[in-house]
């Protein structure tokens, strides 16, 4: 009880001390206001200047920055503009592709935004009509198809960044059940065919517009099960002998 009502004591010092010391220096402020304007305005205006200039460094820099990833994610894309060299790239390359595309095709707002944690959103931008989209990609081994459990984060990055469109980007080919999903959920998907397309110079409205058609006519899908096998098993189909 004792030491409790000593720090009170202290604490009341404290604040008178400060109180006074304040009233002095406004006290000062008012009685040599005559001589101390000029200082004061001067001190005031180089405080501006100096927040303007590290606002101005600050901003140089990020921009900088950003066009430092926008120009790696660019040469990517240049040296890699046939499904073959895709097929080969890392998992993380191939998303950066994909925004490098997405900036291409007209959306000068998209950006990586991929890695640990992203909750299903790769690649985030707003379509060139406006809308806000999300955009979750799968860089798979070329007998790999994407299956409808791999699209369910990307339903949910559409729901928690409020995006108004959700597109599903791999450079394989999606199963029977999965072009379904995307179907009932509104999820435009770009798939192996349509992704070979755009890297051919196909504009983004006409891919986005074939949505589910991406895994292109019947002599493709024959060609692809005759390459690879049955979609969705995993596995190549061993060559005949």
């Amino acid at each position: 009880m004792r030491l409790m009502a000593r720090r009170r004591g202290w604490r009341r010092k404290r604040n008178r001390r400060l109180t006074a010391a304040g009233i002095a220096l406004l006290a000062a402020v008012v009685i040599f206001w005559s001589r101390i304007w000029p200082l004061v305005l001067a001190a005031v205006g180089l405080a501006g200047v100096g927040a303007l200039v590290w606002w101005g460094w600050r901003t140089h820099r990020e921009i900088r920055r950003k066009d430092a990833v926008f120009r790696a994610e660019q040469r990517v894309l240049d040296a890699n503009r046939t499904l073959e060299k895709v097929d080969k790239l890392h998992w993380r390359d191939f998303e950066r592709m994909v925004a490098a595309m997405f900036r291409e095709g007209g959306c000068p707002e998209a950006k990586w935004v991929g890695g640990k944690g992203d909750l299903g959103r790769d690649v985030a931008g707003v379509l060139p009509d406006g809308r806000s989209m999300v955009v979750q990609c799968k860089h798979f081994a070329t007998h790999r198809s994407v299956i409808s459990r791999d699209m369910r984060d990307l339903l949910g990055a559409r729901t928690s960044f409020s995006a108004d469109v959700a597109i599903f980007v791999t450079n394989t080919r999606f199963t029977t059940d999965a072009e379904k999903y995307a179907n009932d959920n509104d999820i435009i998907v770009i798939g192996r065919n349509l992704f070979a397309s755009w890297l051919k110079g196909s504009r983004l409205e006409y891919i986005l517009q074939a949505g589910v058609g991406g895994q292109g006519d019947r002599k493709h899908l024959k060609t692809w099960k005759k390459t690879y096998g049955e979609p969705g098993r995993g596995r190549r189909k061993k060559p005949a002998s």
